[in-house]
């Protein structure tokens, strides 16, 4: 027979390798930027707005911090000062294009998330991560920092519109 303490230790322990081995498999997955990305965008976090660089394009845009009033709509006003076309606060990709978010952080850790993109990643100072997409809808969706960065941090919104490659 074998000892229970033996099977208490021995079962637990085959359970927390297999679950590091399914999460390690599919997180390498989920990462993964070795195919080749239609567009590029290095996103940039700092303190409390977000610059958008598309890469292949050289086009540089500087973000804004979004100004929160208590009434909706609010997030709109990250684009207040230059017009509802600018692209300021707001991230164009094309729908079905592979596109690859080169992520850096400028000052403190800061954290990329677009929900419905299903994907979040930290921007940590001093280190460049990477996630690729490929947008299947067109759309506008919210972005946000999704990591406590400092005391405006609830005003760290941009904003990405999916669209035709042709527009």
């Amino acid at each position: 027979n074998i000892p229970i303490e033996i099977l208490y230790t021995v079962v637990p322990m085959l359970m927390v390798v297999v679950l590091f081995y399914y999460t390690a498999r599919d997180e390498a997955y989920l990462v993964d930027t070795s195919k080749q990305a239609d567009v590029t965008v290095n996103v940039v976090g700092k303190q409390w707005s977000w610059d958008f660089n598309y890469v292949e394009d050289d086009v540089h845009e500087v973000g804004t911090q979004a100004i929160l009033t208590g009434e909706p709509g609010a997030e709109e006003t990250i684009i207040r000062d230059v017009g509802e076309d600018s692209l300021r606060g707001r991230i164009y990709l094309p729908v079905n294009e592979r596109v690859e978010f080169v992520l850096t952080s400028r000052d403190v850790i800061h954290s990329f998330w677009v929900p419905a993109f299903l994907q979040k990643m930290d921007m940590i100072p001093g280190r460049v991560n990477r996630f690729q997409v490929v947008p299947t809808q067109e759309g506008q969706f919210k972005g946000k920092c999704a990591e406590l960065c400092g005391a405006y941090h609830s005003q760290m919104l941009f904003n990405v519109k999916v669209v035709s490659r042709s527009e």
